[in-house]
């Protein structure tokens, strides 16, 4: 499916054969078709050839298979990469050692053309950087080589440690190992549609499948915007209303030393007309934990509330000016229509304010003249 959606996202075909004839497996024959699934025309894909029955291969042959090819430097790295995350997921699940994993299914030719040539079709549209939506998962069961598993299969659950997931609602697998460990190498974050500018989309095709969606994955390929960034935040809260006030500037310079990106305070009314709180702290997915720790250490609270958020952002720059009253940090904020807005930084505008005696708005419009200037 992820190979499919590639295709009609103007991969030819040619650069997947290539790439199968550079491992030595010409002999393998790519079909693909264009079918419907639901609504939406996709391109279903599959391998055929002498090698179509899945046959066991370990770890250590396929890596010794990449190694002999005249793949691209950057392919045979990702693939191998791919099939050494497939390696550890299975010796975890099985308790044996990733170099002698047998990856049955996943060693058949046809896998290693799905991942072999999903890096190549990457490569050859020049992609930087992949994104992922939150990966939805089916339920059921799956017959494979080990006997019927459950899903998704404890390879996938293995694979996707860390990657955010959410029920698909349909009893069929959404998320094969195979495709958990291409987005686990593959994709740099997880969440919302980056800020880009869309140039195409592709579907690619998995089985007809019933259920309240198509069984398709769709791709899109955009530019980057140069005015906006996004990627995912996590949004503490807790309501006070028994704290000390006096104690609560020092709970929020605590939090901001320990990795927060922003801390704010609401004033709220109560239960029973008392005045409290409301602390609301935005921070790094992988700071959620300690930061929580740290409310539940330094306040009354019993609770902290967690949410991920999405969110969209300026493009920022950081540089340096020299001024009459030394060197002051300033930050290069990019606005949707392409102007550059210039922010001296506060805290490097309040110490030179210290240093020299005098008004931090002199400061602050010296940073400024000196950093159009440089401009």
């Amino acid at each position: 499916m992820l190979l499919g959606a590639l295709l009609e996202l103007g991969v030819p075909e040619s650069v997947v054969r290539d790439s199968l004839a550079a491992l030595g497996l010409a002999e393998v024959r790519m079909r693909t078709e264009r079918v419907m699934r639901g609504a939406f025309r996709a391109t279903w894909l599959e391998f055929q050839g002498p090698d179509r029955t899945p046959e066991e291969r370990r770890f250590e042959q396929i890596a010794e298979l990449l190694a002999k090819s005249s793949l691209p430097p950057r392919v045979r790295q990702q693939s191998l990469q791919v099939f050494e995350a497939l390696a550890v997921a299975e010796g975890r699940v099985h308790g044996v050692d990733p170099k002698t994993v047998h990856f049955h299914e996943v060693g058949a030719v046809d896998a290693i053309g799905d991942i072999v040539g999903v890096c190549a079709a990457l490569e050859h549209l020049g992609v930087e950087r992949v994104t992922a939506s939150v990966l939805p998962l089916g339920t059921g069961s799956v017959d494979s080589s080990h006997g019927r598993l459950p899903l998704p299969a404890p390879a996938t659950v293995e694979l996707l440690r860390g990657i955010p997931t959410r029920p698909a609602g349909v009893e069929w697998e959404t998320v094969t190992p195979t495709g958990a460990a291409l987005l686990r190498v593959l994709a740099d974050d997880f969440g919302a549609m980056p800020a880009l500018t869309p140039v195409g989309q592709g579907f690619g095709a998995g089985r007809d499948r019933v259920g309240p969606m198509p069984n398709v994955l769709r791709a899109i390929l955009g530019e980057p915007s140069h005015a906006f960034e996004s990627d995912v935040v996590v949004q503490l809260e807790t309501n006070l209303d028994d704290m000390n006030p006096e104690q609560l500037p020092f709970l929020v310079e605590r939090l901001m030393e320990d990795g927060a990106l922003d801390v704010s305070l609401s004033p709220l009314a109560m239960k029973k007309g008392r005045p409290g709180q409301l602390l609301r702290v935005i921070a790094r997915p992988e700071d959620r934990e300690r930061l929580a720790r740290r409310v539940l250490l330094e306040s009354t609270a019993l609770g902290v509330r967690f949410q991920e958020m999405p969110r969209l952002k300026r493009v920022r720059e950081h540089s340096q000016v020299d001024t009459r009253y030394g060197r002051i940090g300033v930050v290069v904020v990019r606005s949707p229509d392409g102007r550059r807005v210039l922010r001296p930084e506060f805290e490097d505008c309040a110490r030179a304010a210290r240093d020299a005696e005098v008004p931090i708005d002199d400061v602050y419009r010296a940073a400024c003249a000196a950093a159009e200037e440089s401009e």
